[in-house]
């Protein structure tokens, strides 16, 4: 189960759980990653957006779908969320998917860019 870490509560007092880098687990980043929605929300993060709220992403689901989207990656150890007045903003945890799993998400990307680059 994730831990509620200090760092992530508003200024409103609500906190989101986020594992530990310790506590990130590999066959739960592989699940988070699997997912296509997911996938597209992890390399918009990747691609220089550093912290962006939810509703920021054009995604082609609901909003609750999205939030449960959300909810997988930050739950994985893939983002961290905080609250920024009512904005739930996400950030992906590069740093710390790295320190666990060198190599993983740059691989999982760049296969990713990949697959949706133009045929020549």
């Amino acid at each position: 189960m994730p831990t509620t870490e200090p760092d992530v509560a508003a200024p409103s007092g609500r906190r989101l759980a986020h594992p530990s880098t310790e506590e990130i687990r590999l066959e739960g980043v592989l699940h988070a990653l699997a997912d296509p929605v997911r996938l597209t929300i992890v390399r918009e993060l990747a691609d220089g957006h550093a912290d962006m709220a939810c509703i920021a992403f054009d995604l082609p689901v609901s909003k609750s779908t999205t939030t449960h989207h959300f909810k997988v990656l930050r739950e994985a150890g893939v983002i961290r969320q905080h609250y920024e007045g009512t904005s739930r903003m996400s950030r992906l945890r590069e740093d710390d998917l790295e320190a666990r799993f060198p190599g993983l998400l740059a691989a999982v990307l760049e296969a990713a860019r990949r697959s949706v680059a133009p045929s020549a």
